[in-house]
């Protein structure tokens, strides 16, 4: 069966204005924080990048995963997930975020668990607002309905959501038992993200060091 892990770094980052997957946090580029993470937890990673550029940057940062380049013309996260769902091995697949490093192994783990059997486990908020960039999503199931949304011309992770059935939603009021303040979805989108994430992760070093 097997599971695989795929990044997305090939988003523009206007509002950051450079490659946040290569920004350093805590002396480390940001994208291995994720990778760091997730790699234990799975049987292959794979960081997708939307240029040559990025694939000559990224092609040795993490040395099990596979890079592989998306020729989607940046129409957004979708394509990136085409392009690492087609290159994935296994039967099910976390779609994760090159921006989010306090990403919790404990929620990973759960979302990975419950997945067997279902085309998606997807966390929601109370609101019905979800987080297709931290779910698992069944392989081939995922990849049908992404490549069935790009001929529609629709390019929303959303569009290859909806193409799925059998989607259990988890709750964040569920997964906060496990990570509390739900640092897990935390987006590093502004250098302020940037900032509040090193003081997160330095106060984990300081408890843990402690």
């Amino acid at each position: 069966m097997g599971y695989s892990a795929i990044i997305l770094a090939g988003g523009s980052s206007r509002r950051f204005g450079r490659d946040k997957g290569l920004v350093e946090l805590l002396g480390k580029p940001m994208i291995l924080h994720v990778y760091d993470r997730v790699e234990p937890l799975v049987d292959e990673v794979i960081i997708v990048v939307s240029s040559e550029t990025q694939l000559a940057k990224y092609k040795n940062l993490a040395s099990h995963a596979k890079v592989i380049l998306d020729e989607g013309n940046l129409q957004g996260p979708l394509m990136g997930a085409v392009a690492g769902f087609r290159n994935a091995v296994s039967n099910y697949s976390i779609l994760l975020s090159c921006d989010t490093p306090l990403l919790s192994e404990k929620v990973v783990s759960l979302l990975l668990e419950l997945a067997v059997g279902n085309d998606a486990v997807i966390p929601r908020w109370p609101n019905k607002y979800i987080e297709p960039l931290q779910a698992v999503y069944n392989t081939k199931m995922a990849y049908a309905s992404a490549i069935e949304a790009v001929e529609k011309r629709s390019f929303r992770l959303l569009d290859m959501v909806m193409g799925l059935e059998k989607i259990l939603y988890l709750s964040s009021l569920a997964l906060s038992k496990i990570d509390s303040d739900l640092d897990t979805f935390l987006n590093v989108n502004t250098p302020s993200d940037l900032v509040k994430a090193e003081k997160i992760l330095k106060s984990r070093n300081f408890t843990e060091s402690g």
